[in-house]
């Protein structure tokens, strides 16, 4: 394949803008917030993220380049189809049910990352915990789409992957390191206007090719292979569901959507903009699908791709690409191609926030350095991220099955964080032995059940179980959610068995040597003063403060909605008597 110049060239422009707007925005940032709160505007913006910005980089942090590429393939798969790409609805509805159950009660008690309710009621140990099935969905998430977008480009332009992986990581961890929420932000805006403007340009062009059969034939009738609109088999219903719950629940406790909830200015604003993200991710679905229905409706033969098809190939992962390549004009595929580069850094940019946010509050300032500074917080923050950004760069680079431990990361987010996230914003009761043994639990579930993509042979065979071409058994049954509801029920029953046991008198008190039924106001509980400020200010110190959106921790808490929830929570109700 021939070198591109011009494709080279509408990448560097492209990521050039990208980079502009990146900077420009984290000077808007330096210029909006005061010094005391320069670490809060880097992680939730401020707290001033609007509608129109705030749907658009919370639709861009979902639509990344695993969601096209991954949604094409899927349409083109024979066998499975647009049955089986289930990322669209799944997503969506998960932004949907966030919208309904989590927005508000995060928003509205003043978060700042998704684990600072973690740390408020099970305690600082509970939350460093949390952190690593966190961590590593975020760190494997930015590592699989670094990788895709470094195969996408040379399918294109033909030029070193390793070189195109690592200049797309400089980019987005540059604007990142000094930008923080509102570069990442602000270029999402850019990102999902070029993703949006690629894919719909590409579409007419690659569907008038004279080897592409009408793809309304297709999506019913076998012509080139299987119909495109695809089937479920009764064998796979269980799968299909198990799969399906992943995405739908298991998308609702990640930090990259918990940052976007906590940035927005109101909690009916987080609430409307989980809904216009749902919305959005659907429609920007609709050009993956088309892209993967025409490349089932191509004769492979009659284009300069020739024989075998891209399936025989094993190239199905890379279908989008490939349509645009042989399907479209050059300089057409130079416009899909920037789409794919822009719905790449939009979630990778995302992700390595996301982590290092996390890191920087929850594990070195409320578990180690409760009194650091506002600038040494900002200072963590910037080194987590270029460490963060240069270790997913480096997995891109060198893991063979990247892919692989995503898959199991996010199921760890699925099975370990969504249970505990439900318990600790709707259960009342539950407590750090709860906590942890539901941790466990889910884990030793999970990891029992094995993982095909890293060739990891299950230890408990579940009922309609079989081997693949590897002889790596798959499980057919839904033992990825069975594992969620262990771990969900696990910290219940844990967790009043406990609090029964140490009230009643039954252990003795030197026993709850984690501080969570007796002791429960120990250093290593953090009431809400601690996760408002470092200084300790009381709440009801806050209350005659008016209401209004600014950049500092504090005044977040004066809104009335706040005060609402807080009233009604347990735990915030006892630190206050005390």
């Amino acid at each position: 394949m021939a070198f591109h110049v011009e494709g080279l060239v509408a990448i560097v422009v492209f990521y050039l803008a990208i980079l502009a707007v990146g900077i420009w925005a984290a000077w808007k940032t330096k210029n909006t917030g005061g010094e005391g709160d320069r670490s809060e505007a880097i992680i939730v913006g401020g707290r001033d993220i609007g509608l129109l910005v705030g749907g658009f980089t919370m639709t861009a942090t979902w639509v990344g380049g695993g969601y096209i590429n991954g949604t094409a393939e899927a349409v083109y798969v024979p066998g499975y189809g647009l049955a089986w790409a289930q990322a669209p609805i799944g997503y969506s509805l998960s932004l949907v049910l966030g919208g309904l159950f989590f927005a508000k009660p995060m928003r509205s008690k003043g978060y700042v990352t998704m684990l600072d309710p973690f740390q408020q009621l099970y305690g600082k140990r509970m939350g460093g915990l949390l952190f690593i099935p966190a961590l590593m969905g975020e760190m494997f998430w930015a590592a699989a789409i670094f990788s895709a977008l470094g195969a996408t480009i040379s399918v294109i332009i033909d030029i070193n992957v390793n070189i195109s992986v690592i200049i797309s990581a400089l980019i987005a961890t540059m604007y990142t390191l000094v930008g923080g929420l509102y570069s990442v932000a602000y270029t999402d805006v850019v990102q999902l206007f070029c993703i949006f403007l690629g894919l719909w340009i590409s579409v007419p062009f690659a569907m008038s090719h004279p080897a592409v059969t009408d793809i309304g034939l297709t999506a019913v009738h076998q012509v080139h292979q299987a119909p495109w609109l695809g089937s479920i088999n009764s064998l796979d219903i269980y799968t299909w569901l198990d799969n399906f719950l992943l995405l739908t629940l298991g998308g609702i406790p990640w930090q990259a959507y918990f940052q976007r909830v906590l940035s927005s200015s109101s909690a009916t604003y987080a609430q409307v903009l989980s809904f216009l993200a749902a919305f959005g991710c659907l429609v920007m679905a609709l050009p993956a699908v088309l892209i993967g229905a025409i490349g089932a409706s191509t004769a492979w033969n009659d284009t300069d791709y020739g024989f075998p098809d891209p399936m025989a190939n094993k190239e199905a992962d890379m279908i989008l690409p490939i349509v645009l390549q042989y399907l479209c004009p050059v300089y057409i595929s130079f416009f899909g191609l920037g789409a794919v580069s822009a719905a790449v850094m939009s979630s990778a940019d995302s992700s390595i926030l996301s982590a290092s946010s996390m890191f920087a509050r929850n594990i070195y300032q409320l578990s180690f350095r409760q009194n650091a500074s506002d600038r040494e917080i900002v200072w963590v923050m910037r080194i987590t991220v270029f460490l963060f950004g240069a270790s997913a760069t480096a997995m891109a680079l060198l893991a063979s099955s990247v892919y692989g431990l995503w898959y199991l990361s996010s199921d760890l987010v699925y099975i370990i964080i969504f249970p505990q996230l439900l318990c600790v914003l709707f259960i009342k009761g539950t407590n750090t032995y709860g906590a942890i043994a539901g941790y466990l639990f889910g884990l030793v579930l999970r990891i029992t059940g094995g993982e095909p993509y890293l060739y990891l042979q299950p230890l408990i065979y579940y009922p309609g179980c079989y081997p693949d071409e590897n002889n790596i058994y798959i499980q057919r049954f839904p033992f990825k959610t069975l594992a969620m509801l262990t771990s969900f029920f696990t910290n219940i029953i844990v967790s009043y068995l406990a609090k029964y046991l140490f009230e009643s008198g039954t252990l003795p008190p030197k026993l709850d040597f984690l501080d969570a039924v007796v002791a429960r106001y120990s250093r290593e509980h953090m009431d809400k003063a601690t996760l408002v400020k470092s200084d300790n200010i009381v709440l009801n110190e806050l209350a005659p403060v008016n209401p209004r959106h600014s950049l500092t921790l504090s005044s977040t808490f004066t809104n009335k909605e706040a005060f609402n929830y807080v009233d009604s929570s347990p735990e915030l109700s006892n630190t206050e008597d005390d």
